[in-house]
């Protein structure tokens, strides 16, 4: 596993906690999507494991040394004392027939985590830990539990077997019912700073050039799961065609038209979808530089590009007319006399 760039604070709030008196058998990870809570919850598990099988509390930061046991079993999703939830993939004969190291990442999943997932938790509680002195449960978007999920999670929570931790993903946590909440200890993660983002975006996409890194940056927000999902998607050349909308407008409408072209059929989804994306927050950022009757102006097309870029894809809208009709909500933003009409 790579090195956790950021969360500095959080990652020495959990080993500190790890090497108390008592160590709290349930953890509530919160915050925005795509800052890395998932994979921190994965840290704590090999670090959790790793200690558990011998690894010494003294060895510094929260990382696992690749050859440990405990990282190589994780790292092949066999390690006998830990479990994860999360909504499993939709194809049933794909959980059958293949580790989840093998399942696509694209592949479609279930809209809940069963309860029948949780149940089968009991074979694993039915013994004690078989390699490490702790057993480790991971639960991946946590708001996503079915009702009888839930509620059956929260009895192990209320009497947690021995030597269990169980650390709870969600960027969503005012969808969990309030008893499972208030059994767990909260670990809250913010956004990363500028310098982070780039430093975890250069780390997975070596090849980005600076320009696109930049881009990338903006796009994240502070969450480089966010970022990613941009990249390969020339992010940089549709945020240069936003500035140049909002700086000299589009009487003519040929930037409009140009976008609206480029970003229509088939082959340009990904593309189609990320600007849906990026048109709300970009007129979003010029808003916070204004003010007066200049703010109202900006957040009213704010609003209105937000509504349709949200309504998009699920009404099955064309493209291209929604492409016009959102790139002219950006021009709207130009100084008078140079905008067309959004």
């Amino acid at each position: 596993m790579s090195q956790i760039i950021g969360h500095d604070e959080t990652i020495a709030a959990f080993r500190a906690a790890m090497h108390g008196e008592r160590l709290h058998h349930a953890w509530l990870l919160t915050g925005p999507e795509g800052v890395g809570k998932f994979s921190l919850a994965m840290q704590f598990a090999r670090r959790l494991l790793a200690e558990g099988m011998g690894l010494s509390p003294e060895t510094p930061g929260i990382e696992v040394p690749l050859q440990h046991p405990a990282a190589k079993l994780l790292d092949a999703w066999s390690h006998p004392d830990f479990a994860l939830l999360d909504r499993l993939p939709k194809d049933e004969k794909l959980v059958a027939s293949k580790p989840r190291h093998e399942w696509p990442e694209n592949e479609e999943r279930a809209r809940s985590i069963k309860v029948d997932q949780v149940r089968d938790l009991n074979s694993l509680f039915a013994t004690a830990p078989s390699m490490s002195q702790r057993r480790v449960i991971v639960v991946d978007e946590a708001e996503s539990f079915e009702v009888n999920a839930a509620n059956a999670l929260l009895k192990r929570l209320e009497e947690p077997p021995a030597g269990t931790i169980f650390l709870l993903v969600s960027h969503s946590p005012g969808r969990l019912l309030p008893t499972i909440r208030s059994r767990c200890r909260v670990l809250r993660f913010g956004k990363l700073d500028d310098a982070a983002m780039t430093s975890v975006l250069r780390a997975h996409i070596p090849d980005a050039d600076q320009l696109e890194l930049k881009a990338l940056v903006a796009a994240g927000e502070g969450a480089p799961g966010k970022a990613l999902r941009f990249a390969g998607l020339d992010i940089a050349k549709i945020d240069a065609a936003l500035a140049d909308l909002a700086r000299d407008g589009d009487r003519a409408n040929t930037l409009r038209l140009s976008l609206a072209q480029q970003l229509s059929g088939k082959a340009a989804q990904a593309r189609y979808e990320a600007f849906l994306q990026r048109v709300p927050a970009f007129i979003a950022d010029v808003s916070r530089a204004r003010s007066g009757d200049a703010l109202g102006q900006a957040l009213g097309q704010w609003e209105k590009a937000r509504s349709l870029a949200a309504q998009a894809v699920a009404g099955s809208l064309d493209p291209q007319n929604v492409v016009f009709t959102l790139a002219g909500h950006v021009a709207a933003l130009a100084p008078a006399g140079s905008s067309a009409k959004a």
